[in-house]
């Protein structure tokens, strides 16, 4: 593995926005009733971790600062 794995600007933006989409949709599942909009907003906050990830790893932020 490179030096740099998950160290980046990029990576750490990707798994924050994901850990935010996890956690809507975890919350979603605990209400009474169970949201299921809530739910389904969580799962597209976290989905949309993988583009955010590329779109900023092509911008160069990917790559450790020196």
């Amino acid at each position: 593995m490179a030096d740099n794995h998950g160290n980046t600007p990029a990576a750490w933006t990707a798994v924050a926005v994901a850990m935010v989409g996890f956690v809507i949709g975890s919350v979603a599942l605990m209400l009474t009733p169970v949201s299921m909009v809530l739910f389904w907003v969580g799962v597209v906050v976290a989905v949309v971790a993988l583009p955010l990830f590329m779109v900023m790893a092509k911008m160069g932020l990917n790559e450790e600062s020196h």
